[in-house]
């Protein structure tokens, strides 16, 4: 969900991040690029149903910390905001207070939209598997959701499916039909 990109170094995009007129502004700092994120409503409504799903599942199993379409994250020196992240107590015994938190997400979730660049998409996701990222990549218009696991094949699940945790949430799932409002 982003658009419009300047070309910087990460010391720059740490600084220009930090400067008072990005104080209410989200920024995503790809392949050399400062990306604003920007969502749209209905994509924001899809995220908020894979958050909801996966924030019940974690108060009964207290595996780890859940973000929202806010929380950023460093991948590959990267800055990234995934519409819904988390990351395991094992990793991280407490949560981050840093505007991009320091480890990368044990899972990203990203929901598509018409404003994403496929070009940024398939960075993202090159540099999630790399760091060992689960990543859901939410497409609203197909309604179904690719998974992408390090070392494995890429698997779509439609809508008439039922997606799982796998390694990072066991037990957890979610039929694709109630990502999607409708």
């Amino acid at each position: 969900m982003a658009v419009q990109s300047k070309s910087m170094t990460v010391k720059e995009f740490d600084r220009f991040v930090t400067l008072p007129e990005n104080a209410d502004r989200l920024f995503e700092y790809i392949g050399g690029e400062a990306i604003e994120v920007v969502s749209n409503n209905y994509s924001s409504l899809v995220a908020a149903q894979v958050l909801v799903a996966i924030g019940i599942y974690l108060k009964q199993h207290p595996l780890g910390y859940l973000t929202g379409e806010a929380g950023g994250y460093i991948v590959a020196g990267e800055r990234y905001i995934p519409d819904v992240g988390f990351i395991a107590r094992t990793r991280q015994p407490e949560p981050s207070r840093a505007a991009y938190n320091p480890n990368s997400p044990d899972l990203a979730v990203e929901v598509l939209s018409s404003t994403d660049s496929p070009d940024h998409m398939r960075v993202k996701i090159g540099n999630y598997l790399a760091a060992g990222t689960v990543v859901w990549i939410v497409d609203p218009d197909q309604k179904r959701v690719e998974v992408y696991t390090p070392g494995q094949p890429v698997r779509t699940v439609g809508i008439d499916n039922v997606l799982d945790g796998g390694d990072v949430l066991p037990g957890f799932k979610l039929a694709v039909k109630d990502i999607f409002p409708e």
